[in-house]
């Protein structure tokens, strides 16, 4: 008797779903159960919460679940070993024995810097790729929810303040993980914005709010990528638990979107066994604390969960598993190309730094730097910046520190200088050595930032461990100097008058010493346009002064409530609404070229609102240096509809030689999945264009839009 026949869920000639429920229906309600969860041992996790203070305890607390993200094996059912690994900024904490090492790729903040698809492409691809290569069956990532404050702890793992660049980013990237057969999950649904308190937090925020601003980049992957699975989140909304909610993960995610995949819960994110089945949580990671033999039979034997629930959920994971050929594969392990994979992250790097500042002092002529100096705290000048501290934390396959990089650069470009580092200690006791080796060097690169990780916000915007004073300091001692950020959200540069340039490469990982060295050596020339708007002061963000937004009240039921009371008016929307100057603005970059755009126009100045408006422009290189730049396209809605002055709707990268033109086409679609003209419509309960006068700006950055287009929709 064949496989097929006794197991008529192994016949690779039935769909998906069909073999997912033959499976389930040949299925004990002990194995269905066994089926429902991970299989780490139960831990106190909130209590083990409570401890987090510093990114050591992160660390230490992550290290507990590395070898244990799976779900269990049946053999009498043919169902293997379904093994999970966290993976926005490379694959972390994977499933094995140890977790398994790979490239550390640069932050996703970062990446979404580069403001191209294609580079989301690649780094989904090369997450993808290594992932099937270790024997994974999915990879936790992309995260998509928004940079709403600058201090979030979890921001180096989402991509931007903005939805339409998040979902744009997030969608490249779900697609070429999937490429590879293994299931991308889309994460942290919904509204997990910040850390503080998010096992317990509720969010309060009104519907127009959640469905333009934050479920936006989620619902463009659910359509636009098809992607396998979701990851819900801690905190609650609207009072309930996103575990246990029913409008998110039924109403909203699988009812209006068409999402078929399965839903995950966040690692201990579960909190009851009936109401998270019954919402639309479909697996419990990563332990049994709920979803056990003990709390389901109960919960069917009350009928507070009927078994048809319980096969609808494992139904919906083995449909993702058969269609990506789970059950088919066999679990062997290869070698991940460390080199050549290195050599892809380093080329994605390079292309995601922001240049913030330049006075002429970038790029460094290699002939002429002479002696270098690299200065800087430990983890920006001894180590490679990795970041992403707690789950997502990749163990690196190799790393280039920033001297080794620097030496290895300035050899390639056949340069004689030579490079030496000076480590400032994090309490500034040897700042008076610091400032004499400062004075005394021809060339002083200064490095700083921050490391950030889940589990705790930030206390503030400014750089920890007196980084500030540091570079204030340094800068004094040495004109010929230049500011190196390697920062995983926005800082305050207190010292910014003084610096001749400052350069943002992000935490870049495994290449960080050959990316940054590149960039400052002129060998590579900055393109990356700022995901998130960099505040001037703390006084100029949107909780300031407003508890009841972050980082929440309690009201009188025990947990802490933060309300989203500003409304649309968030990132460059709140900046520009109530008139406050960022340091430097969402989209903003530099670069050692100049471009000119001219020639902008629309292919049509009114429209019924059904068919794309195309957006024309030529964009010159008019410098001596083969660059890029980034065309934006944002609208601005008419004002009966109260919205904020700009939305981004489009965006396109150019790469130019010297004195090179081309004109750049960018689509303007009303159908498409990220509505560039629609609002929430409270009295249909959905989305709809509304006539009238609409102005597209389009220009450089959010704050460099000098070329007005009228638009009438009819």
């Amino acid at each position: 008797m064949t496989d097929a026949v006794a197991q008529p869920w192994m016949n690779t000639a039935s769909s998906p779903k069909h073999r997912a429920e033959q499976l389930v229906l040949a299925m004990s309600l002990e194995q269905k159960i066994g089926q429902l969860h991970g299989n780490m041992e139960t831990i106190d996790i909130y209590s083990l919460a409570a401890q987090v203070t510093t990114q050591e305890d992160m660390d230490r607390l992550a290290s507990q679940i590395q070898v244990e993200r799976h779900v269990a094996a049946d053999d009498d059912l043919a169902i293997p070993r379904f093994r999970i690994t966290n993976g926005p900024v490379g694959v972390g904490m994977g499933d094995g024995t140890p977790s398994p090492p790979a490239t550390s790729l640069p932050m996703t903040i970062g990446l979404a810097a580069g403001f191209d698809p294609e580079l989301a492409r690649r780094y989904g691809d090369l997450i993808g790729s290594e992932a099937a290569t270790l024997g994974q069956h999915v990879l936790e990532g992309p995260g998509v929810c928004l940079h709403r404050t600058a201090i979030a702890g979890r921001n180096f793992e989402y991509f931007s303040e903005d939805p339409f660049l998040s979902g744009v980013m997030g969608v490249e990237v779900t697609k070429a993980i999937q490429s590879h057969d293994v299931i991308a999950m889309a994460k942290h649904f919904a509204v997990n914005d910040q850390e503080t308190e998010r096992f317990r937090v509720d969010v309060e925020l009104d519907e127009h709010v959640l469905r333009e601003l934050y479920l936006l980049p989620f619902e463009m992957i659910v359509k636009d990528a098809e992607v396998a699975a979701v990851m819900s989140a801690y905190n609650r909304v609207r009072g309930t638990y996103a575990t246990e909610s029913r409008y998110l993960l039924n109403d909203i995610l699988r009812t209006e979107w068409g999402f078929t995949g399965y839903v995950q819960s966040d690692f201990w994110s579960c909190r009851s066994a009936a109401a998270s089945l019954n919402a639309g949580m479909d697996l419990e990671m990563p332990d049994a604390k709920w979803l056990n033999e003990t709390s389901v039979k109960s919960a069917l034997s009350d009928t507070s969960l009927e078994i048809e629930t319980v096969d609808r959920a494992l139904v919906r994971r083995f449909t993702q598993m058969f269609r990506f050929g789970h059950f088919e594969s066999v679990y062997d392990p290869g070698t991940i190309d460390a080199a050549g994979h290195g050599a892809i992250a380093r080329e994605i790097g390079e292309q995601l730094a922001v240049l913030l500042k330049n006075d002429g002092t970038l790029p460094l002529d290699p002939a002429t730097v002479g002696d270098l100096l690299i200065i800087g705290q430990p983890e920006y000048v001894d180590d490679a910046c990795q970041g992403g501290g707690g789950s997502s934390k990749v163990d690196p396959l190799y790393t280039v520190t920033p001297l080794d990089g620097m030496r290895d650069v300035l050899q390639g470009l056949g340069s004689t200088a030579t490079a030496r580092t000076f480590t400032v200690a994090r309490d500034l006791s040897n700042l008076e050595e610091a400032k004499e080796a400062a004075a005394h060097a021809s060339t002083v690169v200064i490095m700083a930032g921050l490391v950030a990780s889940e589990g705790a916000d930030r206390p503030g915007i400014a750089m920890g461990d007196h980084q500030d004073d540091m570079i204030d300091a340094l800068l004094g001692q040495n004109s010929h100097s230049v500011v190196v950020l390697k920062d995983s959200s926005p800082v305050l540069m207190p010292w910014l008058d003084q610096a001749p340039a400052v350069l943002e490469v992000w935490n870049q990982g495994t290449e960080d010493g050959h990316v940054v060295a590149d960039l400052l050596l002129g060998a590579v020339n900055p393109s990356g346009k700022l995901p998130t708007t960099y505040p001037r002061s703390e006084e100029d963000t949107l909780y300031r002064h407003h508890e009841e937004r972050y980082p929440g009240v309690v009201e009188g039921e025990g947990y802490p409530v933060i309300r989203y009371t500003e409304g649309l008016e968030m990132g460059y929307r709140w900046h520009q609404a109530n008139d406050v100057e960022p340091a430097f603005p969402f989209g903003f970059g530099l670069s050692y070229t100049t471009f000119d755009v001219s020639e902008v126009s629309a292919s049509a100045a009114a429209t019924s609102g059904d068919e794309p408006i195309i957006v024309s422009a030529t964009v010159t290189n008019t410098g001596e240096r083969r660059g890029a730049e980034v065309v934006q396209v944002y609208v601005e809605m008419p004002r009966e509809l109260h919205q904020p002055p700009r939305r981004l709707i489009g965006f396109q990268k150019v790469w130019l030689a010297p004195g090179e033109s081309r004109q750049v086409s960018i689509t303007l679609d009303p159908a498409a999945t990220a509505k560039p003209f629609s609002v929430w419509d409270y009295g249909t309960g959905d989305f709809r264009i509304v006539a009238g006068q609409y102005t597209l700006h389009a220009g450089t950055s959010s704050a460099d839009t000098p070329h007005p287009l009228a638009l009438t929709i009819r």
